[in-house]
């Protein structure tokens, strides 16, 4: 029995003293890490995503465009169409109109592929951007650096050419020139030889004067700088990146898509569908682009300078700058407020007036009406295609402009508070 209380006595001492040892780690550990072992890590403004609410005063701008929508296809007639709009990063609007073919029930939705014509030449240019940010282009390189078979009225001339001058229309030539070729089909390597023939209407640089042919250009300085075909670059620089899905840049890819938009001609007071052609896939650069609304929206994001892992904002100022003093085509941009001055930049028109700029271009091809227009300093920008000409292509995009400055106060005290209330405080 003694030996039995000895051994139980034995046994409290060992358990009080690794109680004491248990309790002494305990001490310590609190004293020296105590966030480690007792706290979470707190979470702060730096590593919480924020979403802000939605601009409440969109709904009432977009309600209030919807009954001017209304008015203008009921005065064009417009088998279809589509349009979106994005406010900073967001698309705040994207909606399909009417038919794909007025002979057919198919309707236009957010993935129907239009073509976009001359608007293509903006995607040209923002390619090039691309490119000159990664070191392959300079916006003055020589077009005979990387086409030395190239070559114009004069050999004068011909050095003096430069990327820039393609990009803005100031190549000297005549308005234009040869674009009654690229209706007939003629492949552009032989269009190009022949612009040896033709005199300058003006020293380069020094006027505005629009072309297909000579734009193209950029095609052939893209695939010598790169080594890729210019439609490869555009896929995988552009679209691909930027998740164009449905976005092509040929003939074949536009016919094999079963979501397509039929071009329309007017005929005895009312619109019927026409074929689709491959006139101006000759010269890609200038008029090749295929794309759906939902393709554009996208890249209306990148173009307000968004999407910095595609382009940076340093760039896109470089082709919204004014190159070439160059009149409005579209009267309805006139109307909008009183212009001070229009210009082309590297492959957009811009319109100065006196509180605002716009950066716009449009396009016609085959039947197909495009147009597009941004507010970089307001971060909104808009897009509408459609599959006829008409009043709608040609003055949705001003109408819109108009309304947005009567919501624009509010819309942007609004956007000014939320970025306020989320902005992280200097440290």
């Amino acid at each position: 029995m003694k030996d039995y209380f000895k051994g139980m006595k034995d046994k409290k001492r060992r358990i009080i003293l690794l109680t004491l040892v248990v309790a002494v780690i305990a001490v310590v550990a609190y004293i020296f890490y105590p966030v480690r072992t007792l706290n979470k890590p707190s979470v702060t403004k730096k590593n919480t995503v924020i979403k802000r609410l939605p601009n409440p005063h969109i709904p009432g701008l977009i309600e209030a465009y919807e009954k001017e929508l209304d008015k203008l296809f009921s005065i064009s007639g417009t088998p279809g169409a589509a349009i979106a709009i994005v406010k900073d990063s967001t698309i705040v609007y994207m909606k399909g109109f009417g038919v794909k073919a007025s002979n057919k029930k198919g309707v236009v939705d957010q993935n129907t592929v239009f073509r976009i014509a001359s608007v293509s030449k903006c995607f040209a240019s923002f390619l090039t951007g691309i490119l000159v940010e990664d070191h392959i282009l300079q916006w003055n390189d020589p077009v005979i650096k990387y086409l030395p078979e190239f070559s114009l009225y004069s050999p004068e001339q011909t050095k003096l050419l430069t990327i820039s001058n393609v990009l803005s229309h100031t190549t000297g030539l005549p308005y234009h020139t040869y674009t009654n070729l690229v209706e007939e089909g003629i492949e552009l390597n032989l269009l190009l030889d022949r612009l040896k023939e033709v005199k300058p209407s003006s020293e380069i640089g020094k006027e505005y004067s629009y072309q297909n042919v000579a734009y193209s250009l950029i095609g052939g300085v893209i695939q010598k700088a790169t080594g890729k075909m210019y439609e490869t670059e555009i896929k995988e620089r552009v679209f691909a990146p930027l998740g164009m899905k449905n976005a092509s840049i040929d003939y074949k890819t536009l016919l094999a898509n079963p979501n397509i938009a039929e071009p329309h001609r007017r005929t005895r007071q009312r619109w019927v569908p026409a074929k689709i052609t491959d006139t101006y896939y000759n010269v890609a650069p200038a008029g090749g682009i295929n794309a759906s609304i939902n393709d554009m929206a996208q890249w209306m994001i990148a173009l307000l300078g968004h999407r910095k892992d595609v382009i940076s904002r340093t760039t896109l100022d470089e082709l919204y700058k004014p190159f070439i003093l160059a009149r409005s085509k579209n009267r309805n941009y006139r109307k909008l407020q009183k212009l001070t001055k229009s210009y082309y930049g590297l492959g957009w028109r811009i319109l100065h007036y006196p509180n605002d700029t716009l950066i716009y271009h449009g396009g016609y091809v085959n039947g197909y009406r495009s147009e597009v227009a941004l507010n970089p300093k307001d971060d909104i920008a808009i897009c509408i295609l459609a599959n006829s000409p008409g009043e709608l292509a040609d003055n949705g995009i001003p109408v819109f402009f108009g309304l947005y400055n009567e919501y624009r106060e509010k819309i942007l005290a609004w956007d000014k508070q939320e970025k306020l209330k989320y902005a992280t405080p200097a440290l």
